[in-house]
């Protein structure tokens, strides 16, 4: 029996690269694969029998004396603790293969020599561009920002990149600058899978070499998702309200069109965005999550994603294909790889307000059998394109061709 061990710096679902990391170890299970997993302690973790091998909590929004931000400053670039206990989890489960997920600040890339050293293959979901940039979004206030390219890592400190902070940006520009130093990322993995191919050719403009790169997408079970194709009367968006998920440009083109809007998430500009909506159709919903969530996608008439950074393939995109919507996006990163213009939803301008206020008017106008139409396209795109069985397919393949699972 084949064994995959999963290492991810949060054990619950805090967010989609998490989600990733407990689907896809579920996924080689009822594959009839052994598997284990290696994270941090927090208090909103799912049980695991692997417990007694996570490292401590380091949490930097937390509030912590002088010593205890010195002592987690110190495994932010370098854990010694990660390296012991993935020491004592590997004497105990000989691992095949290894996938990383997130690790960068808790775990620490420290953990990868040790794979390697014992032998074991290790793979690496980019599911940010921190192996790359720094401060993981190639974005700072300015927008787009590619200073870094090249080891340039203290550009990090001179843009504040990291919450805005002196600090904090300084021990990542730190932290960036010696594992670049000492290539524990590009010495140590085997391969590096990207969900999106935009990711895998920004990668290959920031250095990593060509063949180390694999693109495989993310997937969902359309299955699991009850489709609706009748046009509802107003656009959606989910996410976290944050000034890189281009909300403050939706309600913007959705005020000055006057469409209908419905807001699911919550963020740091959410009161901005609420003063900024008073008097526009705009409704703010909180947090949802489930068949409660699932029931506002159904019931809208396109879900809107109007990022303003390189998205890498956002599950959203999926999620609304299979619940039978099609989408409005942003020319951005992996995003215009997920839609087909004028089949699936439509694109526009990242950060234009102008043309995403004249796309939803123009949308909200349309026939509803038009719409019904792009939303069946969209379910069987996804049915079609980014299914379960094609990315353990690929996983497998990918994971046959390295180290010990070679035929």
């Amino acid at each position: 029996m084949p064994r995959l061990l999963s290492l991810n710096s949060y054990h619950y679902r805090r967010g989609g690269s998490d989600v990733v990391y407990f689907e896809h170890d579920a996924m080689f299970r009822r594959m009839g694969w052994d598997t284990a997993q290696m994270s941090m302690h927090h208090p909103k973790n799912i049980p695991s029998e692997w417990s007694e091998f996570f490292v401590d909590e380091l949490e930097f929004g937390h509030e912590y004396g002088v010593g205890q931000k010195l002592a987690m400053a110190s495994k932010v670039i370098y854990s010694f603790e990660g390296q012991r206990k993935l020491s004592a989890l590997l004497d105990r489960f000989s691992a095949d293969v290894a996938h990383v997920h997130c690790i960068y600040h808790h775990l620490s890339p420290s953990v990868l020599p040790v794979l390697k050293k014992r032998g074991i293959p290790v793979v690496l979901t980019a599911h940010d561009l921190k192996i790359a940039c720094p401060a993981y979004k190639m974005l700072n206030d300015g927008g787009i920002c590619e200073q870094c390219k090249g080891g340039k890592v203290w550009n990090v400190v001179r843009n504040r990149c990291l919450r805005g902070g002196l600090a904090t940006s300084a021990l990542v520009a730190l932290e960036s600058g010696l594992h670049k130093m000492l290539g524990v990322y590009r010495n140590n993995l085997s391969r590096v899978v990207t969900p999106s191919r935009f990711y895998r050719q920004k990668l290959i403009e920031w250095g990593w070499p060509a063949d180390m790169l694999t693109y495989i997408p993310n997937y969902v079970d359309s299955n699991a998702y009850s489709p609706s194709y009748e046009a509802g009367s107003y656009f959606l968006f989910f996410g976290r309200l944050a000034v890189e998920k281009g909300i403050r440009t939706f309600i913007r083109a959705a005020t000055r069109s006057g469409v209908k809007v419905r807001v699911v998430g919550t963020g740091p500009l959410e009161a901005e965005l609420k003063a900024e909506a008073e008097g526009a159709d705009v409704e703010f919903l909180g947090y949802r999550s489930g068949s409660e969530l699932w029931d506002l996608v159904r019931g809208s008439r396109a879900v809107v994603l109007p990022s303003e950074w390189y998205e890498n393939a956002p599950m959203s995109v999926l999620e609304a294909y299979a619940c039978g919507k099609p989408v409005i996006g942003a020319d951005i990163g992996g995003i215009p790889e997920m839609i087909v213009p004028d089949v699936t939803g439509w694109l526009f301008p990242s950060g234009d307000v102008d043309r995403l206020a004249e796309l939803l008017s123009r949308v909200s106008a349309m026939p509803a059998a038009t719409i019904a139409e792009y939303g069946r396209n969209a379910r069987e795109l996804v049915a079609r394109d980014f299914t379960q069985e094609r990315y353990a397919r690929e996983m497998v393949e990918l994971y046959g061709g390295l180290g010990r699972l070679a035929a």
